[in-house]
């Protein structure tokens, strides 16, 4: 038996265990990070935007300026974007569209497919 496309992928299924608010960011798993792209009520399922541009919140800590084309990561506790992996603590979330200084609120990231 082979493989049968389902979707084309920009887009994945999830039911989370407590509500999430359109353009809340879930993370799925260690590699999987999506952005909602509706209210998804506890226990319903919903979905995800896997793929594509955003502009994410961004943390405002001296050094942490972005240029574009850099990798850039997530942190699930802060809620915000960082440059580097901290140690372990931030997931891969894509790449910086465009720079950055440290004291921006926000940056612009294609979702890593």
């Amino acid at each position: 038996m082979g493989a049968w496309l389902i979707h084309d992928g920009d887009r994945i299924d999830y039911t989370p265990p407590g509500d999430v608010a359109a353009g809340d960011v879930v993370v799925v798993g260690p590699d999987l990070i999506g952005v909602a792209v509706h209210d998804i009520k506890a226990g319903q399922m919903g979905s995800l935007r896997v793929v594509g541009v955003f502009d994410f919140p961004k943390a405002t800590a001296p050094g942490n300026t972005v240029t574009a084309g850099i990798n850039v990561y997530w942190n699930p506790a802060q809620e915000k974007v960082w440059n580097n992996h901290g140690g372990g603590t931030n997931q891969l979330l894509g790449r910086a569209v465009d720079a950055r200084t440290f004291s921006d609120p926000t940056v612009r990231v294609r979702m890593k497919p």
